[in-house]
């Protein structure tokens, strides 16, 4: 189940988590990608730079298409008829230029971004650990897919936007600075009042949109928190469906789900009065900017100190001085909506750092894996413990030779799990030492294995590559676990999650197994889906075909404890649970099993009745 946690507390918590981010993001500007990442960047700023010129040349234009209209020069007209043509022609090529070059860099840093932060995520095992620890972390994988396109396309234009605004001010506060001249104004002369009245303008806009809109990126941030929340539900329910049918939980799943879609309803809510408020700064300003410069140039105007040419031009460079100042204004909901994705991307990763920080060596309440030539396995004082440091497994301490079959029981909830789980080093938290034969290869067989999506090729030989194992291997591996009835599919792309059966995903377990002939095999719970009778045969196989491998299981029946040569008690303790027996095991020959299994079938207690009938009577 997801965490449900809050966003970063604190200001300070915020600044961190978003320095994390952009020291992960810039790292497309140096290493291996160094020089794509500059050559766009360069080719992205020359085309500003070009846009910018086109805007400067149509002020101009304006200028002397409009002295011409108001002398009535036709020719003029003509001829700036012809240059507008070829202005347009231009500033339509830089501008598809420019859309090819936002995208490939968007493309090429989300790539980076992602590809560092699966590279964080699956690094020893990390995707299944940060779900053991607190923090806010929750979906990590939404937040690899979908925030981390967010965190990556918006800075894309932010910055294009950004360059063209500060460029497109220093040129056009020139033109205005040069056309508009001086005003007086009761004896005064103000000079560049054209500049002064865009500056105003700009920041009252600026001013306005910041405190209307001050709650937009909380507000973003819980929105996209919600929706992810509500994806992985649904997807958890679709995972689930067959035990929810069975189980007819439909109602309490639909009722759960209605639940979140009211959160997110809330959450759009709350977003919808935020672009409410923003929008009417937004149109306020589209309404009035185009007016406010022909007002503050009619009275020079209408006094004849400005042509009709001058004023359109003043009116084109108030224009893009008041939207280069107004960047902000423009920008602000998309810009909380791309600082509430990085601030989910740059959490992610500073948990990914806790994590990397407890796998550092010598870092204190950490289980350390090393290698000898001792036996196969060898716990040394190993405790098993939350990453808050509350107990688990108190300190245990055996070993498992090459060869030898462990069986480890206790009651539900007793560490049986996390101890082993430990001893693969999927759990770094506790202490002691894991000691594993040099060169010794690990199996973990899971109660749920996990399938792929691809053939049952890939699904029977992950996790090595389908290419690496030759069909034939492939077949015998499936018929020695019972599974020869799918030999011929074995290229068959379909959803096996789905069609295999619980006790056939476990057996394509045991197939994996035969194929990689590991030297320590970690059970947990891994026959508790098969009938007896198929958990006997799997287990007599395994013994059969690697009988030098080490073997530690965990598992409740009794049947289990004849292909064990010891079984070790877990017992609840205040401080972690206990290793409180270790003892030897006696096997149950094959013909003893045999007969108690039969003696125990019902179909067999109702033939000796029917027999014990005649003589009765």
């Amino acid at each position: 189940m997801a965490k449900t946690l809050s966003a970063p507390a604190g200001e300070e918590e915020r600044r961190l988590v978003m320095l994390r981010f952009w020291q992960a993001a810039l790292g497309f500007w140096r290493g291996p990608s160094a020089l794509l990442a500059w050559s766009l960047t360069i080719g992205l700023v020359l085309i500003v730079l070009g846009q910018i010129a086109i805007q400067y040349q149509i002020t101009v234009w304006n200028r002397e298409f409009f002295d011409a209209l108001e002398r009535r020069d036709g020719s003029t007209v003509w001829a700036q008829c012809l240059l507008l043509a070829g202005l347009a022609a231009a500033a339509v090529t830089l501008a598809v230029i420019g859309v090819g070059g936002r995208f490939f860099t968007h493309i090429n840093w989300r790539r980076h971004v992602s590809n560092g932060l699966l590279d964080h995520w699956f690094w020893n095992g990390r995707y299944y650990r940060i779900n053991l620890m607190a923090g806010d972390h929750d979906n990590p994988e939404l937040r690899i897919a979908d925030d981390a396109r967010v965190a990556t396309d918006a800075p894309v234009d932010f910055a294009v936007g950004l360059l063209s605004a500060v460029v497109g001010a220093i040129t056009f506060i020139t033109v205005l600075w040069r056309v508009g001249g001086g005003i007086g104004v009761s004896g005064y002369e103000i000079p560049g009042y054209l500049v002064i009245a865009a500056i105003v303008y700009s920041s009252m806009t600026t001013g306005a949109m910041l405190v209307v809109g001050r709650r937009f990126v909380t507000v973003a941030e819980h929105k996209n928190k919600v929706e992810a929340d509500f994806r992985y539900f649904a997807v958890r329910l679709r995972e689930n469906g067959e035990s929810i049918a069975l189980l007819g939980g439909e109602a309490e799943e639909r009722e759960a789900l209605g639940r979140r879609l009211d959160s997110i309803r809330g959450a759009w809510v709350a977003l919808c009065g935020q672009y409410m408020r923003t929008t009417s700064i937004s149109q306020t300003n589209t309404l009035l900017a185009p007016t406010v410069p022909l007002l503050l140039c009619a009275p020079k105007y209408l006094a004849g100190s400005m042509s009709l040419g001058d004023v359109m031009q003043a009116a084109t460079a108030f224009m893009a001085v008041q939207a280069a100042f107004n960047w902000l204004v423009d920008n602000y909901p998309r810009l909380a909506d791309w600082k509430a994705s990085a601030l989910r991307v740059g959490s992610l990763l500073r948990s990914l750092d806790v994590l990397e920080h407890a796998e550092a060596p010598g870092t204190m309440g950490q289980i350390v894996h090393t290698e000898d030539d001792g036996p196969a396995l060898h716990l040394k004082d190993v405790s098993v413990t939350l990453d808050d440091g509350t107990g688990v497994v108190a300190e245990t301490d055996f070993g498992i030779d090459r060869g030898e079959r462990v069986l480890v029981v206790g009651e539900s909830g007793s560490g049986k799990s996390t101890l082993l789980r430990a001893v693969a080093g999927l759990w770094p938290w506790g202490g002691g030492e894991v000691r594993v034969r040099k060169g010794a290869r690990l199996f973990f067989m899971p109660q749920r294995p996990y399938l792929p999506i691809g053939s049952l090729k890939r699904i029977t030989a992950y996790p090595q590559a389908p290419d690496a194992v030759e069909d034939d291997a492939l077949r015998a591996a499936l018929e020695m676990a019972e599974l020869g009835h799918l030999v011929d599919r074995l290229h068959d792309d379909d959803d096996w999650d789905r069609i295999l059966s619980g006790g056939e995903k476990q057996r394509i377990a045991f197939a994996r197994m035969f194929l990689l002939r590991p030297d320590i095999i970690i059970m947990d719970e891994a026959t508790a889906a098969l009938d007896t009778r198929t958990q006997d045969l799997m287990l007599r196989r395994l013994i059969e075909q690697l009988p030098d491998s080490a073997v530690i299981s965990v598992g409740h029946r009794s049947e289990l404890e004849q292909f064990h040569d010891r079984r070790l008690t877990l017992a609840r303790h205040p401080e972690g649970a206990k290793l409180v027996r270790d003892e030897a095991l006696t096997r149950v020959g094959e013909t003893a099993g045999w007969l108690a299994r039969r003696l125990s079938d019902p179909r067999a207690k109702l033939l000796r009745r029917r027999r014990a009938a005649p003589s009765a009577s």
